[in-house]
């Protein structure tokens, strides 16, 4: 099993930043890509950013250029830096991670979750 714990949220004024974080732990062989969901009241949950296991990322239209995604393999973490937020960004934010097993099998393993607030 994989345990997945996220870090960092909190509330902001409009155009502050925040930065997640998101610790994988357990039976860990591999992982490819690393994202970051989230949230808001009353909405589906949105992929906000991905990372491949080469450092490819992309992003959702809304926070490109104001988000970066990043990661450390030696850690196993993955990060989200939110720059310029703004109170449309205010949801849960979800880490999520696609391992690979020794065999061959993928997995993916969610975030407890992390809120974020941004008051105008």
């Amino acid at each position: 099993q994989v345990q997945l714990v996220e870090s960092g949220g909190g509330l902001v004024q409009a155009g502050g930043s925040l930065r997640l974080s998101c610790a994988a732990s357990g039976s860990i062989f591999s992982i490819n890509a690393m994202s970051w969901y989230r949230q808001a009241p009353g909405k589906q949950r949105e992929l906000v950013a991905a990372i491949t296991r080469g450092g490819s990322t992309n992003y959702v239209d809304s926070v490109k250029g104001r988000f970066t995604i990043s990661r450390d393999d030696a850690k196993n973490t993955v990060y989200l830096q939110m720059n310029s937020l703004k109170p449309e960004d205010t949801a849960v934010y979800y880490c999520n991670v696609e391992t690979r097993t020794r065999i061959g099998n993928y997995n993916y393993y969610w975030g407890q979750g992390t809120q974020v607030t941004v008051s105008s």
